[in-house]
């Protein structure tokens, strides 16, 4: 039986699914496909190379830095998250804490990254050929948060969140085989997502990247539809959503060590339905 995860990000809200991971990598539970949307994506690459602990330094400390993050990234460098240092100083080989490129290599398990083509407003699934050896760049492309990042560039081409294009791509896992899938989201599996806040950046990007921009606003509607999706395949037995009965205050970009404390330890609790779900 094929086995997937999905795990959507959220911005520093992915402490949550960093939890759940952990639990994962303590069972030794592996999943024979990854996706990782937006922040998830950082999430998915940690878990497939066994760095248990990993993610939850990276948004329970790393983040607090002005180099991660903050206006003072904003002014200089036009993007409020510096994703070549997170992606890049703090992860290449020579960095504070590595990515495991050679286990996420010879892991037996598949991987996505998802991103979204700043051009198009088209979806890019980006699997394990386009990663190597301190070149992340698909993560950061996956992450660039339109407006508070600026698109990333992959070969090329520039690349927004992938939330824009496949919010909850669980839907794609089932066409690569999953027989089931585990769903992380990152704040109440009922909590409807809204395009207030969408809108204003999307009214910011307008101008350079419309495409974008009119995937920008489709957003909530696609996340919407895509936990639907997640819903019904769970009332067939097919699919299990692991998701926060509240957010403890954090939001996505929202640093507070205390709240993101009590959320990753929510996360860890919650991951405990999975083994009777897998094994069911």
């Amino acid at each position: 039986m094929k086995t997937g995860i999905v795990d959507v990000g959220g911005g520093l809200r992915g402490i949550y699914a960093a939890g759940v991971f952990d639990w994962c990598l303590d069972q030794k539970i592996l999943f024979d496909l990854c996706i990782g949307v937006s922040a998830g994506s950082a999430n998915v690459v940690s878990y497939i190379a066994g760095q248990r602990g990993r993610n939850y330094r990276f948004y329970a400390e790393y983040s607090f830095r002005k180099k991660y993050m903050g206006i003072g990234r904003f002014l200089l460098k036009r993007s409020f998250i510096d994703l070549d240092y997170v992606y890049g100083t703090l992860s290449n080989s020579d960095g504070e804490y590595p990515v495991d490129y050679q286990k996420v290599a010879e892991s037996t398990s598949e991987m996505l990254i998802v991103a979204t083509d700043a051009r198009t407003g088209r979806v890019k699934y980006f699997d394990k050929g386009d990663i190597k050896q301190d070149r992340y760049d698909i993560l950061k492309a996956s992450s660039a948060i339109p407006f508070v990042c600026h698109p990333y560039d992959v070969e090329g081409i520039p690349y927004f969140d992938g939330a824009l294009g496949d919010p909850v791509p669980v839907q794609k896992a089932f066409d690569c085989g999953c027989e089931k899938t585990v769903v992380i989201l990152t704040k109440p599996e009922r909590e409807l997502r809204t395009s207030n806040q969408d809108e204003k950046f999307a009214r910011r990007i307008q101008k350079k990247y419309p495409e974008a921009a009119k995937a920008l606003r489709e957003r909530a509607r696609r996340y919407n539809e895509g936990v639907m999706i997640a819903s019904e395949y769970a009332k067939k037995g097919c699919a299990l959503i692991v998701s926060p009965d509240d957010t403890c205050g954090v939001d996505t970009l929202t640093r507070d060590k205390e709240a993101m404390d009590r959320l990753y330890k929510k996360g860890y609790q919650d991951a405990e339905k999975i083994h009777h779900f897998i094994e069911s």
